[in-house]
């Protein structure tokens, strides 16, 4: 089955397993997967946060990030 975006599939599993962990109620395993990925992600967490809507759960507030580029076309294109 074809779809749209590639990695709409992807995306939507990530947004799932991250609604999922949020429910579960663990802060502090949401603490130390947060802490992970921002080492990972760096400063693409934002980016990521606008693909994987879920993901700001785990991340919490992502304002106070750096944030050299707001357009979410462009956040797609990269995961492209």
């Amino acid at each position: 089955l074809p779809h749209a975006k590639p990695f709409s599939a992807l995306a939507s599993a990530f947004n799932d397993y991250c609604n999922k962990m949020s429910k579960e109620g663990r802060l502090s395993h949401l603490q130390i997967v947060a802490s992970k990925l921002r080492i990972a992600l760096g400063g693409e967490a934002l980016h990521l946060v606008k693909v994987i809507p879920n993901l700001s759960i785990v991340f919490g507030d992502l304002a106070s990030e750096p944030d050299k580029d707001q357009d979410c076309v462009d956040a797609q294109k990269r995961l492209q």
